[in-house]
C-alpha cells in the first residue's frame, strides 16, 4: 500500500539552497504523502510521487507566487495509462520529454512528461529469480538507465532475502547488463553528469551490516572506490549537474535500510570538476524523513539549489 501520514503528520516539498541549507517551503499537505521530488531541465517542474501517482508541482509553488500562501503549490496528475501502482523511484529525461518511472511490479515504465500511455521498458528475466528494478538515474544522453536491481538468491533459505546490485538498462530494449554482481548490498546508483561514473552507497566497504557507504564505479564495472569514511550510513549520493558539489542523506549509525521517519541530515561534498573532495564533507540540513526525502535527484538545473521532501510531526513517536 503507498504511504500514508501519522496522525500530526504534515508532507513538505522543500527547495534548499546547497550552500547555505535555507529551505523554502513550496508545497504541504496534511492529507497527501508525496515523495521524492525531480526537477525538470527547464527549471518550472518538480515531479513527485504519491499513491501510487505520478504528480507535477510548480517550481515558483503556483498559488503562492499569485496571492496564496507559502506552500500553496497544487499537484498536478500525470496520466500513466498501462501503469500499475509506481514507487519513490522515478527519473526526467535528460531533453525533458517524458519520465521513466519504477512500478510496484518491480518494471520500469515511460510515459511522456505531459502524460499519456505508459511504455514498459524492461524484460522478463528468464531465470525465474523474481527481479525487481528501481530507477537512480539516467545517462547524459537519455539511453541508458541506472538502476538497482534487486532478486531473490537462487536458494531459498531465507526465502525473503534479497540480493541488490547496480545494473545498466537500455532505454530503447530494456536489455540489462550489470556492473557489480556480488552479495554485497548496493543501492541509490546514478550517473554522473559526463557520463563518466555511477555513483551509488554500498556496504562492500564495511562488515557491520546495514553501514551503507558513498561509492563510485565506471560504467564498465572498473575503478570500483570508496568515496568518504563515515559514522553515519550514506545513502542516496546526487552530482550537482555543473560537478561541483554532491548532496546525500545521512542516517544515524546502525540503521538498516533507509528507513521512513527518522531524524537525518541532509549533507552536502563539494566535487571538483566531479573529483570527489571528501575532508568538504559538511552537514546542511537536519530533517525528519528519511525514505522519500531524497531517493532521486532534485537539483535544479542552476547547481546551486535541490528539491527534498520532509515529514515533520507535531507529536514524536
Amino acid at each position: 500500500m503507498p504511504r500514508t501520514l501519522l496522525p500530526g503528520q504534515v508532507c513538505q516539498i522543500l527547495i534548499v539552497d546547497a550552500v547555505t541549507g535555507e529551505a523554502e517551503v513550496v508545497f504541504e499537505s496534511g492529507e497527501v504523502l508525496v515523495e521524492a521530488p525531480n526537477w525538470s531541465p527547464d527549471g518550472r517542474w518538480l515531479v513527485v510521487n504519491g499513491d501510487g501517482l505520478l504528480w507535477r508541482l510548480r517550481v515558483d509553488g503556483g498559488a503562492a507566487h499569485n496571492g496564496g500562501e507559502a506552500g500553496d503549490g497544487v499537484l498536478e496528475p500525470v496520466e500513466m495509462a498501462g501503469v500499475p501502482e509506481i514507487n519513490n523511484d522515478h527519473y526526467i529525461a535528460p531533453d525533458g520529454s517524458s519520465i521513466v518511472v519504477s512500478a510496484k511490479d518491480g518494471h520500469l515504465y515511460e510515459v511522456p512528461f505531459d502524460g499519456g500511455s505508459g511504455r514498459r521498458i524492461t524484460r522478463e528475466h528468464p531465470d525465474g529469480r523474481g527481479y525487481k528494478n528501481y530507477l537512480h538515474g539516467i545517462s547524459p544522453d537519455g539511453s541508458t538507465l541506472a538502476v538497482i536491481v534487486g532478486a531473490r538468491p537462487t536458494t531459498t533459505s531465507p526465502p525473503t532475502d534479497w540480493r541488490t546490485n547496480v545494473a545498466l538498462v537500455a532505454v530503447a530494449d530494456g536489455a540489462t547488463t550489470f556492473v557489480t554482481d556480488d552479495a554485497h548490498p548496493d543501492d541509490g546508483a546514478e550517473f554522473s553528469p559526463d557520463g563518466a561514473w555511477v555513483w551509488f552507497n554500498t556496504e562492500r566497504f564495511t562488515t557491520k551490516a546495514g553501514h551503507a557507504q558513498l561509492a563510485r564505479i565506471r560504467p564498465d564495472g572498473s575503478n570500483v572506490s570508496r568515496i568518504l569514511v563515515s559514522d553515519t550510513v550514506d545513502w542516496f549520493p546526487h552530482p550537482s549537474p555543473d560537478q561541483s558539489r554532491l548532496v546525500y542523506v545521512a542516517y544515524g549509525a546502525g540503521t538498516l535500510g533507509h528507513p521512513e521517519n527518522r531524524d537525518v541530515v541532509l549533507r552536502v561534498m563539494e566535487l571538483d570538476r566531479g573529483e570527489p573532495l571528501p575532508e568538504t564533507a559538511r552537514d546542511l540540513l537536519p530533517l525528519f524523513g528519511g525514505q522519500g526525502t531524497i531517493n532521486v535527484a532534485g537539483w535544479a538545473p542552476d547547481s546551486r539549489r535541490f528539491a527534498a521532501a520532509a515529514y515533520p510531526l507535531a507529536t514524536r513517536p
